[in-house]
């Protein structure tokens, strides 16, 4: 009867732990901006003076950004970031000040599944760089690494954009 109890006690502890690591997760998913792409994410550029939002007016804190951020003219290089299964590094090019591409110069991709997870990934994580006009950017549910590695690789190459 000893050893019954044991492991009644034993597969409770078990349970409670699952609960508590789940609620963990939970509470960290919740805290942190997830987004999944969508298909408009495979658009190769995005002019930001002409998004507008449903009323009619000029888009979001990404347009207040783009006023105020000023970059200098040309192509920037950003560091190489680590993403878990190899690096992402970008290059920004800027004209007139603001963020009109943003190019892959470095990205995991030999396995299939990086392949796979980076070209959904990618076009998104560009397109929204170009639509707020920083490098704040949502996070891509499925790409978590890869999605912090384009902004910290953009981040710094902005870094050197900065009049």
């Amino acid at each position: 009867m000893k050893y019954n109890t044991r492991k009644f006690l034993l597969s409770g502890l078990v349970v409670l732990t699952f609960i508590a690591y789940s609620y963990q997760q939970r509470h960290d998913d919740e805290s942190a901006k997830v987004v999944a792409p969508t298909s408009q994410a495979t658009s190769s550029s995005v002019n930001p003076a002409s998004t507008q939002s449903s009323n009619g007016s000029a888009a979001s804190s990404g347009m207040h950004g783009m006023m105020s951020a000023a970059y200098k003219d040309g192509s920037y290089v950003g560091n190489a970031a680590d993403a878990f299964y190899g690096y992402i590094q970008v290059k920004a090019v800027i004209q007139n000040g603001a963020i009109t591409d943003v190019q892959f110069l470095q990205h995991p991709n030999d396995h299939s599944t990086s392949i796979e997870i980076n070209n959904q990934a990618m076009p998104y994580l560009k397109q929204e760089a170009i639509k707020a006009q920083s490098s704040q950017v949502d996070i891509v549910s499925g790409a978590t690494d890869t999605s912090y590695a384009f902004i910290e690789s953009l981040k710094t190459a902005l870094n050197k954009a900065r009049t």
